[in-house]
C-alpha cells in the first residue's frame, strides 16, 4: 500500500504555500480525493462539493433572461463554474482567481475539471485579484470590457464573511464594498456567496443595506468521515432596479 498522501504541485505564494495533493482515506475503503491547503488554512476537497454546486445552482437559478453574463471568484477545483456552465442560459462564464498556479493546474489537467472547463468555449479563466477588481467598477471583472456589468456573481473565496484569507478582503463584506460590487452588476443581478459559517445576522445586514430581499440558505450535507451531516451557507441577494 502506497503512502496516504501524495503530493501534485507545491507552490509559494504570497498567502502561504499552495499544496495540491491526494490522499487516500483508509476509513472510506482508500477513496482517493484530491485535497487543497494554502498555509495553514484547508481550503478544499474533492470529497465534498455540494455546496459550491449549489452556489451557481442557487445563484442562477435567482437570475432573471437568457444570455446570461456570470463571474465567479475562486476557481479551486473547478466544481462552481462547473456547475454553472451546466446551466444553458449561461452565455458566457468568467472565474476570477489571483493565484496562476490554481489555473495551471485545470489546464495542465491535473484536476479531472480542468478539460471540461478550458474546452468550453463561454469560459474564460482570468488570472487577477477578485476583490481589486470588485473594489474598482470603473475596471471590472473583465479585462477586455472594462466596466462591463453581469448578470451574477457568484464568489468562494475566503471560508466566511468574517473567517478570511487575508485581512484586506473585510473591506469587500461592508456596505460600501458590497455598494461596488453591486455597480458591476445589470439591474437585478444576483449576487451569491458560500460560506463555511452559519448564516450571519451581521452580514445579511450589511446585504439588505445594498441588496434587495437577501436570503441564507443553510444547506446540509453528508460528512462521511465525521460519520455525520455538515453545513455550509450559500448568500443571494438581488441587485436594487434602481441602483
Amino acid at each position: 500500500m502506497g503512502l496516504p498522501y501524495e503530493e501534485l504541485d507545491f507552490q509559494p505564494t504570497p498567502l502561504g504555500d499552495l499544496i495540491l495533493r491526494r490522499r487516500r482515506i483508509a476509513t472510506l475503503d482508500n477513496l482517493e480525493v484530491l485535497e487543497v491547503k494554502l498555509g495553514e488554512d484547508f481550503l478544499m476537497s474533492s470529497l465534498f462539493h455540494e455546496v459550491e454546486e449549489a452556489l451557481a445552482d442557487l445563484g442562477l437559478a435567482a437570475t432573471e433572461g437568457d444570455a446570461l453574463d456570470v463571474v465567479v471568484g475562486g476557481l479551486g477545483l473547478g466544481y462552481t463554474a462547473v456547475a454553472a456552465l451546466m446551466h444553458q442560459r449561461v452565455a458566457e462564464l468568467l472565474v476570477v482567481d489571483a493565484l496562476p498556479a490554481v489555473i495551471d493546474w485545470h489546464r495542465r489537467g491535473l484536476v479531472p475539471l480542468g478539460p471540461t472547463l478550458t474546452g468550453d468555449p463561454r469560459c474564460r479563466l482570468i488570472e487577477a485579484d477578485f476583490f481589486a477588481l470588485a473594489a474598482s467598477p470603473q475596471q471590472g471583472f473583465d479585462p477586455q470590457q472594462p466596466g462591463r456589468q453581469f448578470h451574477a456573481v457568484l464568489l468562494d473565496i475566503d471560508h466566511s464573511p468574517s473567517h478570511l484569507l487575508h485581512q484586506r478582503h473585510a473591506d469587500f463584506y461592508s456596505p460600501d464594498g458590497l455598494r461596488r460590487l453591486a455597480a458591476q452588476l445589470l439591474p437585478r443581478g444576483i449576487f451569491a456567496l458560500w460560506s463555511d459559517d452559519p448564516p450571519d445576522d451581521e452580514f445579511l445586514a450589511s446585504l439588505a443595506a445594498v441588496f434587495d430581499s437577501p436570503q441564507a440558505h443553510f444547506i446540509s450535507f453528508p460528512n462521511p468521515i465525521l460519520d455525520r451531516d455538515s453545513a455550509s451557507t450559500v448568500y443571494v441577494a438581488r441587485k436594487r432596479s434602481s441602483s
